[in-house]
């Protein structure tokens, strides 16, 4: 019963519409609260499902008709220059529409995917956050960290260094995105928490290749209260997440980019 008002506020939390102040008291409660934390997951986890489930599209079943409709010859004098004007305007129509149908899909593919890998990252993030346990290795040391991680992931990634960033470096733990394993670290800036995943992006199922033109930053899930930041970089694919500032995600993320 104690945490009854916090769950009341829950959903406006997930959907970032809490008031600053409150939403960082939020932050802090949701972070030493199993239960609002494992019902947070939860309604994440139903969020990115709903999301998911709401992109999917079926081409509408009078798009055939259409189609035949529209280079279906009309009446006309049947001269034969006539019937070399209608066909080849039909030509261009279904070239055209064809041409949109491919762009459309392929951006929408795009964005899908966006959004997919945004959701089980931020649901990465959240779970290792709730847990008791949130690191394997637990080390500010980065000579100790990046080592433990040898002979457990088929890669290599180098950590950067801190001394004067204003972060530290708090430890990691092993982690899959897709059935993919990969490296997670955990990094503390000013009581914010932010998590860097590491992947192999060759390993990643064709399917669900990254595409190179949405990387960059302010890249964050509408309905999820965190700042990300995505690149590609020597073969590997980066990750920087938290609800720290998008100032402090850049700057960690410039970290990692200089130290690779």
């Amino acid at each position: 019963m104690v945490c009854e008002s916090w769950k009341a506020k829950l959903d406006t939390y997930l959907d970032g519409e809490l008031p600053e102040q409150e939403m960082r008291t939020f932050d802090a409660h949701v972070r030493n609260c199993p239960s609002c934390s494992a019902d947070a997951l939860a309604r994440v986890q139903m969020k990115r499902a709903i999301q998911t489930s709401g992109r999917r599209f079926t081409p509408n079943a009078n798009f055939r008709r259409r189609i035949q409709q529209s280079i279906a010859p009309k009446p006309q004098r049947s001269l034969r220059l006539g019937w070399m004007f209608a066909t080849a305007a039909a030509v261009i129509l279904v070239m055209g529409a064809l041409t949109s149908i491919y762009v459309g899909s392929r951006s929408g593919r795009d964005l899908a995917y966006r959004d997919h890998v945004f959701s089980e990252i931020a649901d990465l993030h959240v779970a290792t956050l709730a847990s008791s346990s949130p690191v394997d290795v637990i080390s500010t040391d980065r000579h100790t960290v990046k080592p433990w991680f040898q002979g457990k992931i088929p890669f290599a990634f180098n950590l950067p260094e801190l001394q004067n960033s204003g972060f530290s470096l708090l430890g990691g733990r092993m982690t899959y995105l897709d059935q993919t394993p990969g490296a997670h670290l955990i990094y503390d800036v000013r009581k914010h928490h932010i998590s860097v995943f590491v992947f192999q992006e060759r390993s990643l199922s064709l399917s669900l290749k990254f595409p190179a033109s949405l990387d960059g930053n302010s890249l964050s899930p509408n309905k999820l209260p965190f700042n990300l930041e995505t690149w590609s970089q020597g073969g590997l694919r980066y990750f920087v997440i938290g609800d720290a500032s998008a100032a402090d995600i850049d700057s960690l993320a410039k970290l990692f980019k200089a130290a690779s």
